[in-house]
């Protein structure tokens, strides 16, 4: 009887599954997740990706019934769970998905070592959490093991050969074991979630998919940056815990629309960052390239920057819907990561340690890369790039209802007059208490400008 384990990390459905249908083919198979008690202990053990987290393990154990099997729980040292179940069970193979962090890498190569020494064969799956796998594409005749620029990482990734979309196991059989039961999400982790944060799970994720790719997203193009009507897909939180195949998304979104291509481009990004991230795994924490910043300390500012109450409405309203929902657009999250690092030139880490605390997308590679970015020390290929939040808000929230719905204390001024309360007066103003700008815009701009010339100077 050969018995193999799915290892479920951040792949937790059933459909176009490369690990679990590899496992299944074995004559029995222990679908396990394990809760590590090196992720439980860290800083991205946060109720609001504890809360997705659990709806998504539930969701995957009903998926599992329905073709005869049960989602095995185990909690502690994850090579130490594997190993109890390798030797209780004789498991012969052992399949997991690859992933690109420092910390999965360890965890990859602590799981090889433990089962090289009980003759287990352990197959890594690439291309389940990204479509292409990290590494596979490398700038031509360069000598580089990675694309530091976009666009042309566009054009091979396009060209790519793609695996095709795998159908989920139609019959499961596990051996006889304890199941294990989940946790409540107090006792997985401290605090409180958001109180609009949207449910996790295959079959939510399922749902949102089909009504993006049917309905909504050849319209994507035209509406992907508009902050009230919220064109966007909400599926970044089921790409980040895999309850939604990537590889799947693309193949339904096809190429017929210009807003199916200008998604499919959005996907790519996502690719982008992981193999950035797979071949400088340090730039977790350090910069991709550093610009010689020497990054102001101000508790005042970083504290009204996170509570929403920087008295830029469009960047307070962007705040305040991270913490209400766990998720922020698209468009307000490079309008606030702009805000923090280059106008009031606060650290780029304070800013992705702060959205790792509250979004349930926020993975390793995704949040920091997409900071990284922001603050001209990633791969954007112009790093003094600065957002003017006014702007923003003008071309991306003309009316003003995305600032009436995040910062209520303002929904009395009508239109774009909301962008600016600071310049009305008497009874157009109401006294709410909403604070007045914590920084004037040109003199934070010429901040940014003059150390970034100084760090010129000083190389």
């Amino acid at each position: 009887m050969t018995v193999s384990i799915a290892l479920f990390t951040r792949d937790l459905r059933v459909h176009d599954n490369p690990v679990l249908a590899a496992a299944a083919e074995a004559e029995q198979c222990i679908p396990l997740f394990v809760l590590d008690d090196a992720i439980l202990k860290g800083p991205f053990n946060r109720p609001n990706r504890a809360a997705f987290l659990l709806d998504s393990l539930r969701d995957l154990d009903e998926g599992l019934a329905r073709a005869g099997g049960h989602l095995v729980v185990r909690r502690g040292r994850l090579v130490d769970e594997v190993l109890s179940l390798v030797r209780k069970h004789q498991v012969r193979s052992v399949h997991v998905a690859a992933d690109v962090s420092a910390f999965a890498r360890r965890r990859e190569d602590a799981l090889r070592e433990a089962l090289d020494a009980e003759d287990v064969e352990l197959h890594v799956h690439d291309s389940s959490i990204t479509v292409v796998a990290p590494g596979s594409l490398t700038p031509t005749g360069s000598g580089k093991d990675h694309f530091a620029v976009f666009t042309p990482y566009l054009r091979q990734w396009s060209e790519a050969g793609k695996r095709s979309v795998i159908r989920p196991p139609k019959r499961l059989s596990l051996p006889k074991l304890r199941t294990g039961s989940l946790p409540s999400l107090k006792d997985l982790c401290a605090g409180e979630r958001s109180p609009h944060l949207a449910a996790g799970g295959e079959t939510e994720g399922r749902r949102i998919m089909s009504r993006w790719v049917d309905h909504e997203v050849r319209e994507y193009e035209h509406r992907h940056d508009d902050l009230a009507g919220d064109g966007t897909s909400r599926l970044s939180p089921h790409l980040h815990f895999g309850t939604v195949s990537v590889t799947e998304l693309i193949e339904r979104t096809g190429s017929e629309s210009s807003g199916a291509q200008a998604f499919t481009r959005q996907l790519a990004w996502r690719d982008f960052h992981h193999q950035v991230l797979a071949a400088r795994p340090e730039c977790a924490t350090r910069d991709y390239r550093s610009r010689g910043d020497r990054w102001r300390r101000s508790d005042r500012d970083f504290t009204a920057w996170c509570e929403g109450r920087t008295g830029f409405p469009i960047v307070d309203a962007a705040m305040r819907q991270l913490t209400d929902e766990g998720w922020m657009h698209n468009r307000a999250r490079l309008i606030v990561a702009s805000f923090l690092t280059k106008t009031l030139y606060l650290d780029w880490r304070l800013g992705a340690r702060h959205f790792t605390d509250l979004l349930v997308d926020a993975d390793t590679a995704n949040n920091q890369m997409n900071w990284q970015w922001a603050a001209g020390t990633g791969t954007d290929t112009r790093p003094n790039r600065l957002l003017n939040p006014l702007r923003q808000a003008e071309r991306y929230d003309p009316d003003g209802d995305y600032v009436r719905k995040y910062v209520p204390e303002l929904s009395g001024i009508p239109g774009s007059a909301v962008h600016q309360p600071w310049k009305l007066s008497g009874d157009e103003r109401p006294d709410t208490g909403y604070p007045d700008p914590i920084v004037d815009l040109r003199s934070g701009a010429d901040r940014f400008r003059d150390a970034r010339e100084e760090s010129k100077a000083g190389r």
